[in-house]
């Protein structure tokens, strides 16, 4: 078998002083943005100015193409300009700066005469209404000016170099926005891609091979782009098709703007909502590839328009749907995207998705979360989950987790899934970046890698059957074993059972409300002051009855009952009584229904969560009846009904498998620490007061 080299790396590039140059170009938006605005600007100004560089060589002969023929054909003149895309406007940014009094308009000409995949990124990223903000703010010509000058030509800057300082602009514009929807670092990327090469994937070494990759949350194409880089140096004929699906119009803008410089088909990148619809339907994957945002609604009110309904509608196709596990909790949609990686994956296919804790253990067991993670293990889809560090992103200090799917395990994983602790594998940023404090070195990959593909336990790498995180729910309960009496406790505690006959409470509201009653209300009312007189009654009876005898079975107090209160009230409401007046008596008699089997107690009932592999005696045997001796298990499970009654389901409880005990600090020393406080606010204070008393002294 040939050993894939996961390990590789672009040479290092250091674009700290152009990107440096090109964001200080920001300086001149001061008074007419907001620094958290700048990007608006700058990063459309630097695709633009990327553009024209790049077309550069071309753009006399395209030029002379379509003054000879105006209508000549896009894809004709995309040959032409050696892109997909072009210009046909005699304007270029050092060209306006020749007219300040018309740039604004000369600048909106010029943008016309791009081709119409790029006035789809101009109209994604709002440059327009940006053009107007600009001249209204009287920094339009010094913005223009100052990129005219900036060389991005292709000589200079080659698609990975543009990419990096794509990267740190976009790093910076990103800090600002939501946790959930956030930009990748390209160490985390790399990670993700090494962990999705190293098994399973040789065949990508294969002449010519033509390989397919998604991501259904694409962003500004990052991840698409750093696969893409890494395929084409593991084998240079390798034909690589990418994939992009994004939601947000800035990033797809950005996104399409890097696919088009890498002459990408950019017909397989949408600007679309992956929760409604699947772009490329009749396609299948062999590799997914994606972030997809955390916490984000697919239903409710938080939702985006439309999303509830395309979601529901696609879960209707049961088997076939996008999401045959079922459906997560309306708060958050990453269980969403993980079946819809899934199903996208040809027979062979692998995936790297980054999700947050959430997926991991939320919800209980007939839960939507719980059931698509019993799906991905029953179905052995689950490969391994690597838990990242925090302070890995700009804008957020998560937990993540690298979750590796696959539809065709090596021998050795299938029905396992391998857990890395890999929060302690970090190199420290010289300088954060936001929140990004820590990053993944080279080095840092090829351990995580290793830990990988070693597939060994040790003190960071765990593995486990696929069973150990699908459990049942059971009930277990106590026999029925009550004793009746009539005391003034037992009355209280049982008034709480007649109020659907007469609620004090309730009617005491009603009756001194100073609003109009609804008619539900007045109903409501009504019934009380007809049924409150035999209440009253009934509550004097019981009390003018209180004795100390106690009843070890309901046969010898419901007769006793009967004969106080058969005469006031029906023989549904006296059930309610003589049922408040028990209370749990493992002393009295265990009760039986009329078949002679005895009846369990409800009030006693627990909840046992017992793995999936374990007989249920077994685990009584040792968890509960050395506790409870007459404890019995019910397994209440009935996926017939209706409404399926669900028993079964699963967690995947990470972090608790790495916890390590750490001893709490003496009490002695704690007791130090607080004397030390105490010491140091004391010498603090009294230096304040001291300050202060100069200062009055002075005066």
């Amino acid at each position: 078998m040939v050993k894939i080299d996961t390990s590789w790396d672009e040479q290092p590039v250091d674009i700290t002083s152009e990107a440096n140059f090109i964001w200080s170009i920001a300086n001149k938006l001061r008074g007419t943005y907001m620094p958290d605005k700048y990007g608006d600007v700058i990063i459309p100004m630097t695709i633009i100015r990327r553009f024209e560089c790049a077309l550069e060589p071309t753009k006399d002969k395209v030029l002379a193409k379509y003054e000879e023929m105006p209508t000549y054909p896009a894809r004709a003149m995309y040959k032409i300009s050696g892109f997909q895309f072009y210009n046909t406007s005699k304007f270029d940014l050092k060209e306006l700066c020749n007219d300040p009094d018309n740039i604004n308009s000369n600048f909106k000409s010029y943008l016309a005469g791009f081709s119409a995949d790029v006035q789809e990124i101009l109209r994604n990223l709002d440059i327009e209404s940006n053009i107007n903000k600009m001249d209204k703010g009287g920094c339009l010509y010094s913005v223009v000016k100052a990129f005219s000058e900036l060389d991005l030509s292709v000589a200079k800057f080659d698609s990975i170099k543009m990419g990096y300082i794509f990267e740190n602009l976009i790093a910076r514009f990103y800090q600002n926005v939501d946790a959930g929807q956030f930009y990748t670092g390209r160490d985390i990327i790399r990670l993700c891609v090494s962990l999705l090469l190293a098994e399973g994937s040789e065949d990508i070494l294969e002449d010519n091979k033509v390989v397919t990759v998604l991501d259904q949350a694409c962003g500004t194409g990052g991840m698409l782009s750093t696969a893409y880089t890494y395929l084409k140096h593991l084998n240079p004929t390798v034909d690589v098709h990418l994939f992009g699906q994004e939601l947000m119009g800035q990033s797809y803008a950005v996104g399409l703007a890097e696919m088009l410089i890498k002459d990408q088909n950019i017909d397989n990148f949408k600007h679309a909502d992956t929760l409604k619809e699947d772009c490329f339907p009749d396609q299948k994957m062999r590799f997914v590839l994606e972030n997809p945002p955390f916490g984000t609604p697919w239903g409710g009110k938080d939702a985006k328009q439309g999303q509830e309904e395309s979601v529901k509608e696609e879960y209707l196709k049961g088997e076939n749907s996008r999401w045959p596990a079922g459906l997560p909790k309306t708060n958050d949609a990453q269980l969403l995207f993980i079946q819809s990686a899934l199903s996208k994956l040809d027979d062979n296919g692998r995936a790297a998705i980054i999700e947050n804790g959430s997926p991991l253990f939320t919800g209980n067991t007939a839960s939507g979360e719980s059931q698509v993670r019993r799906w991905l293990l029953e179905n052995d889809y689950l490969d391994t989950i690597v838990a990242m560090p925090t302070d890995l992103f700009y804008n957020t200090e998560l937990a993540t987790y690298i979750w590796i799917l696959s539809k065709n395990k090596s021998q050795k994983r299938k029905g396992k899934v391998q857990f890395i602790d890999a929060t302690n594998i970090y190199e420290k940023l010289r300088k954060p970046l936001g929140k990004k404090k820590n990053e993944f070195s080279k080095e840092n990959r090829e351990q995580i890698t290793k830990l990988y593909t070693d597939f060994v336990e040790n003190d960071i790498s765990q593995i486990h059957d696929n069973t150990e995180f699908i459990y049942r729910e059971y009930t277990v309960m106590q026999p029925l074993q009550r004793s009746y009496a009539i005391t003034e406790q037992r009355i209280e505690k049982m008034l709480p059972n007649l109020n659907s006959f007469f609620d004090p409470v309730k009617f005491n509201e009603l009756q001194e409300s100073n609003k109009k009653l609804s008619a539900r209300d007045v109903k409501k009312l009504t019934k009380f002051k007809k049924n409150k007189p035999i209440y009253d009654q009934l509550i004097s009876i019981l009390r003018d009855n209180i004795s100390d005898k106690i009843y070890k079975s309901p046969e010898s107090f419901a007769p006793v009952a009967e004969n106080l209160l058969s005469n006031i009230i029906d023989k549904k409401l006296l059930k309610k009584v003589v049922d408040g007046l028990s209370q749990m008596d493992k002393s009295a008699e265990i009760q039986n229904d009329k078949k002679g089997n005895i009846i369990y107690d409800k009030d006693t009932a627990d909840t046992e969560i017992v793995n999936i592999k374990t007989p249920i005696e077994q685990y009584m045997a040792k968890e509960v009846l050395p506790f409870i001796s007459d404890a019995k298990a019910f397994f209440e499970e009935d996926l017939g009904k209706k409404k399926p009654v669900i028993k079964t389901g699963a967690e995947i409880p990470f972090t608790r498998y790495f916890y390590r005990y750490q001893m709490p600090q003496s009490v002695e020393k704690l007791q130090n620490m607080i004397d030390n406080l105490e010491q140091s606010i004391s010498v603090e204070m009294n230096n304040l007061f001291d300050k202060t008393g100069d200062v009055n002294a002075s005066k």
